[in-house]
């Protein structure tokens, strides 16, 4: 989802004046801008931070040696001279600008609410229309009427689809009622999409909206994948035949060889919202006012207000004529994390926009980011969470459970996943199917299945090591977006994976903890699934077990008529 705001430029500015466009402008704000702690002086907010405490901590000293002094000579406190009474407004005045500066910031963190982070957008201060009804506490209107009117009526138009869960106030019903609307609509039915058996207030508000069913998807579990000295059983949701077999012989091949190893280079979610300027100048100008250092501070100020646990840890610009691209990357907790980093984006932005009233929001997403594309600054600068898993897998291990040798393995890794990869002009796919692996976690543990695109960015390495006996295999993969909060997380089968794999939920003594480890598990299970297919392809085994264990047997349209 995608924001497109605009602001129009102030009268004052003129397209023409070009002295006007390169100097930052100058006008007072107006009474309805909102004034910062940090507007006292017009300095960097650091050195202002720094002087107050300084006048603080100065002051108090004072008072306090010239007080013990008045009671050492029975002198009245109450008779204060000019210095004293300087001290005393000094007190006052830098307590009320630390309270103000640090203050807001520790009060909005204590009452924001799990909610707030995982809005889509920060509203508007400038605009404040009246917020619609949520559908869970909207009344019902229809709830005392038949199935068969309410469906009619959705059948002529008459009560719009979409609003059927508030209207009746009933989740299954109103699922119930547009199955069959949908039925006599398209006249065609939806017999083998089941319909009993979920929770449909669970996706109300929050998942899927209009639904008429679910998916049936299997699970199957690999495992136990050794990583970091702990054993984890990998719960994996898809269709393709081998795929769980594949990656349970390499965890197998792992765990006979000691464990895997990881580690967890970055923890960064990107937002790159695009803004225009009428001169390249002046985008230039807010350019150079992002990168420096000085006004950092200021604005991590700005950008962490908007979440407990969204932390700013830098803005990178480019520069495309006038347009002007800006990825912030922050630190999200738990949360994977999109929608906290673009409530800080967006008040970032409100916050730029009293110093550069003629930028131009064109959209909060200016797929700088990237989201949901393969892109380069992903495979490069990395996004969500960038690991490195790593093993060495002994020689007579690669010979009885995987039944080929090392220098096999270490050769078709050249030619496949690195030469052929290269040819093929792949952007991100030197491996032999990441993919696969990280779609089956993903669906299982509730993660958003289009982010498996920049997730499954991975380079596969082997080389032989110990004199050439045993093989060193690694997998680096610089953007795997996930978390163990929100979204689909909150479901109870996706809830029941993360609890199965020891991350479900948020981390209360180290927020972010639980999706990193399970970011750390998914390229562990991409290691063990790289392993199996690669050692697969070197005995020549791929087709051979295909045929073996991904072709049923059973007569699929007598079972479906049973």
């Amino acid at each position: 989802m995608e924001a497109r705001r605009r602001f129009p430029p102030p009268s004052s500015t003129s397209p023409s004046s070009a002295a006007t466009l390169r100097s930052p402008p100058a006008a007072p704000r107006s009474s309805g801008d909102r004034i910062q702690a940090s507007d006292a002086l017009p300095i960097p907010i650091r050195h202002t931070n720094l002087l107050f405490s300084l006048i603080f901590v100065c002051s108090i000293v004072f008072l306090m040696r010239r007080w013990r002094d008045k009671v050492r000579e029975s002198i009245p406190l109450h008779a204060v001279d000019l210095s004293e009474i300087v001290s005393i407004i000094s007190v006052v005045a830098s307590l009320i600008y630390l309270i103000s500066f640090f203050g807001i910031a520790i009060v909005q963190s204590i009452v924001s609410s799990h909610e707030d982070e995982v809005d889509d957008f920060l509203p508007d201060s400038k605009m404040t229309p009246s917020p619609a009804p949520s559908p869970d506490l909207a009344a019902p209107v229809l709830a005392g009427r038949e199935d068969e009117d309410i469906i009619a009526a959705v059948v002529a138009g008459k009560t719009p689809s979409y609003a059927l869960e508030s209207a009746i106030g009933d989740c299954h019903r109103a699922a119930e009622i547009r199955r069959e609307a949908i039925r006599r609509i398209s006249g065609r039915g939806l017999d083998g999409l089941p319909l009993e058996g979920f929770d449909y207030g669970s996706i109300l508000g929050q998942c899927c909206e209009m639904p008429v069913g679910y998916v049936q998807l299997p699970v199957g579990i690999a495992g136990p994948l050794i990583l970091d000295g702990r054993e984890y059983y990998l719960p994996m949701a898809t269709t393709e035949g081998c795929l769980v077999a594949s990656t349970n012989r390499g965890c197998k091949a792992i765990a006979e060889s000691g464990g895997a190893a990881s580690v967890v280079l970055r923890d960064a979610m990107t937002r790159a919202p695009v803004v225009r300027f009428l001169t390249a100048a002046r985008a230039a100008e807010l350019k150079f006012f992002l990168e420096e250092p000085a006004n950092f501070d200021t604005l991590s100020v700005i950008f962490n207000r908007s979440s407990r646990f969204a932390r700013l840890q830098d803005i990178q610009c480019a520069l495309v004529g006038r347009n002007l691209y800006m990825r912030f990357s922050c630190t999200t907790g738990d949360a994977m994390g999109m929608n906290m980093v673009s409530k800080g984006v967006q008040n970032v932005l409100d916050y730029i926009q009293n110093d550069f009233p003629d930028m131009d929001v064109i959209s909060l997403s200016g797929n700088f980011c990237s989201d949901k594309k393969p892109a380069a600054v992903n495979w490069i600068l990395g996004r969500g969470k960038s690991v490195v898993c790593e093993a060495v897998i002994k020689e007579e291990v690669v010979k009885k459970v995987l039944k080929t040798s090392v220098s096999a393995l270490v050769e078709l890794n050249t030619i496949k996943n690195l030469a052929g990869s290269a040819i093929a002009g792949a952007l991100g796919g030197f491996n032999a199917h990441a993919s696969n692996i990280v779609s089956a976690i993903f669906i299982a543990t509730g993660q958003d299945p289009a982010q498996n695109v920049e997730s499954s960015h991975c380079i596969t390495m082997m080389e032989a090591v110990n004199d050439g006996k045993d093989l060193h295999i690694s997998v680096t993969m610089p953007s795997i977006e996930v978390g163990t909060v929100g979204g689909g997380t909150q479901l109870a089968s996706q809830s029941a994976c993360l609890d199965l794999l020891g991350v479900k939920g948020a981390c209360m003594e180290s927020p972010g903890a639980n999706a990193r480890l399970l970011a750390a598990i998914v390229a562990g299970s991409v290691l063990a699934g790289e392993l199996s297919l690669m050692s697969a392809l070197a005995a020549g085994q791929l087709v051979k077990s295909h045929m073996k264990y991904n072709r049923s047997c059973k007569d699929v349209s007598k079972a479906a008529s049973n």
